[in-house]
């Protein structure tokens, strides 16, 4: 934890976030019982349509493009997401925009309120940073007028603090191995922790191609109306276009002829489906049309999900932190043809299967630049630098080799920017922290030493 010193009344947003950060004892403390009562005491409700999305990968991607979407067909959208690349406040949109900070400020007052409790018998309940700022977050939202409230889950689902709210519809994307300590050790353990966002009755979109039985299974016993990739609705696409259909089951709706996501990469056309699906299970509440569909999926936008900045050299930022996610990477990296080297600028948090992260993304880098990240899950740049020294593609004779060790991602990125040619790329990944590191400022605008001297 950052040792800020903390205000008896916190009044600015760093108060307050300063404040959330020593209420509990652990950073992650699953289980709603605690964020229950709280919001109980709250009387926190959204009167409106909600859509929850949970999974591995695809989450940002996914409610992105619900945003968007929705947002085309006139809707006054609201959105949480988690974490944040730069700013507190890019976790919470309203009508498109990052909440303001001082409508944030009320929310967080009223949730410390609650949380110490004003009737007679009241006891205080501790919350975590995330249990906090979720309160916080949701109440903000619910005082703003939405038409349709997107929610993405933090970890898992089922004992997220995001899920204290039902869900109108529920969205499941891919599903792989991550946070294994905490959710389970396979894949059909962590879609138990998934599928906990399905309510009775209600629709379940899950648009991972093959997803764990447990999710399946788990549908099927509560009773909700579960749609599948695949099986009740499905896409397909040319390099030119792409189109989305329904099962007949479901209705006839169908599109052709949409161009590509404005999100890049070959898995968006995975994510793009389930939220096609997800806007027809919810057709009924808030109507949508196929100009807005084409419209908002043309228009998304998302910093860091394989995100090209123009320039010289090229810059990719990716926010890609588990082997899933870093293979897709991988893939798109290959797709985007010949550059004469790759730079790597990656940070990593400890805990995570560094060695499987690798195994498919070094041989694809010639030069890396690892980085320390400012908290204390992170892998220090002087082990990432030890993995790679002993990874069989970094090794003595290998492609790539580790180029240096910097103690902020900005650092790397300058010493990325100075060893590299023009027509030589770098990929910014490993973490959230990674990528938020070198958007401290803005958007880098690239610049290779060669074209600037």
């Amino acid at each position: 934890m950052l040792d800020i010193p903390v205000p008896a009344h916190p009044t600015t947003l760093a108060d307050w976030l300063a404040h959330a950060e020593r209420l509990h004892p652990v950073t992650i403390d699953m289980g709603l019982e605690r964020v229950q009562r709280v919001a109980q005491r709250m009387g926190l409700a959204l009167d409106c349509p909600v859509i929850t999305v949970a999974g591995t990968n695809g989450k940002g991607s996914t409610c992105a493009m619900l945003e968007a979407v929705y947002t085309q067909s006139g809707y006054r959208t609201g959105v949480y997401t988690s974490p944040h690349l730069v700013h507190f406040e890019e976790r919470c949109r309203v009508a498109g925009e990052p909440v303001a900070t001082n409508d944030l400020l009320p929310a967080f007052a009223e949730v410390e309120v609650a949380r110490k409790g004003q009737l007679p018998g009241d006891d205080e309940i501790s919350l975590s940073y995330f249990e906090f700022t979720t309160l916080a977050i949701l109440r903000t939202l619910s005082r703003s007028g939405l038409d349709v409230a997107i929610l993405e889950v933090g970890l898992g689902g089922r004992l997220d603090a995001v899920n204290i709210i039902d869900a109108d519809c529920a969205v499941i994307t891919c599903i792989a191995l991550d946070h294994m300590a905490l959710l389970g050790n396979d894949r059909e353990a962590i879609g138990f922790e998934k599928a906990g966002i399905m309510r009775t009755g209600r629709p379940v979109v899950v648009s991972d191609p093959v997803p764990p039985q447990s999710v399946v299974d788990h549908a099927l016993e509560i009773g909700a109306e579960l749609w599948r990739l695949g099986k009740d609705f499905h896409f397909a696409g040319d390099q030119q276009q792409w189109g989305w259909a329904m099962h007949p089951s479901h209705g006839a709706r169908r599109y052709a002829g949409l161009a590509y996501p404005a999100l890049r990469g070959a898995n968006q056309l995975v994510n793009a489906s389930g939220v096609l699906a997800a806007v027809e299970a919810l057709r009924g509440r808030l109507p949508v049309t196929a100009q807005a569909v084409r419209n908002g999926l043309a228009l998304v936008e998302l910093p860091g999900r394989f995100q090209i900045v123009p320039g010289t050299p090229t810059l990719v930022l990716d926010v890609a932190h588990n082997p899933h996610s870093v293979a897709a990477l991988a893939e798109n990296l290959d797709a985007m043809g010949f550059y004469p080297g790759t730079h790597a600028v990656f940070g990593a948090m400890a805990d995570k299967d560094l060695g499987a992260m690798l195994e498919r993304i070094a041989p694809l880098i010639d030069h890396w630049h690892v980085t320390d990240l400012p908290l204390p899950r992170a892998s220090s740049a002087a082990a990432l630098a030890a993995l790679l020294d002993a990874h069989p593609a970094t090794a003595p004779g290998g492609k790539s080799r580790v180029a240096g060790r910097h103690a902020t991602p900005m650092d790397a990125l300058r010493a990325a920017v100075s060893a590299a040619d023009p027509a030589d790329r770098i990929v910014v990944f490993g973490s959230f922290f990674t990528v938020g590191g070198v958007l401290q400022d803005g958007v880098p605008r690239m610049s290779a030493k060669h074209l600037s001297a």
